[in-house]
């Protein structure tokens, strides 16, 4: 899923700095560039924007991949209490899959000897959906 609908309308604002910036040189060339940029813009965030899924056993965030075994209890943060998880609480060895514009996070304990990795916070606009996606591949792994 790509950015919110108002990243989208903020980059409206390229057009007429574009315009602003062509126009005297030649209004086609203005318009032209306008809407390239602008058009250039979208497909960069929305290629850019990390895909979180539950499918098979495994969490996908953006690149990284871990198998829902080595994952403890899914907790669905928002409000205050997101922006301290994003921040004063942060442990520095957590994985992030952290997109400015989403505020609700999923914090997802890592329970691998192996990894040095504490948690995984993943920001998702929906993240009570993200937690009975978690916990339902868990239940289905454990039958």
């Amino acid at each position: 899923m790509g950015p919110s609908g108002r990243i989208y309308l903020y980059l409206v604002l390229v057009i007429p700095a574009s315009l602003g910036v062509f126009a005297p040189i030649n209004i086609y060339a203005g318009y032209v560039c306008a809407v390239v940029l602008y058009v250039g813009s979208v497909l960069v965030l929305w290629g850019l924007s990390p895909v979180v899924t539950v499918a098979d056993g495994m969490l996908s965030a953006g690149k990284a991949r871990i198998p829902v075994s080595l994952l403890g209890e899914p907790e669905a943060i928002t409000g205050d209490a997101a922006t301290l998880a994003r921040g004063q609480k942060l442990d520095a060895r957590a994985w992030l899959c952290i997109r400015g514009w989403i505020q609700p996070v999923v914090k997802v304990n890592v329970h691998d000897p192996s990894d040095p990795v504490p948690y995984w916070l993943i920001s998702s606009r929906n993240p009570n959906e993200l937690v009975a996606a978690l916990k339902k591949a868990d239940h289905e792994l454990a039958q």
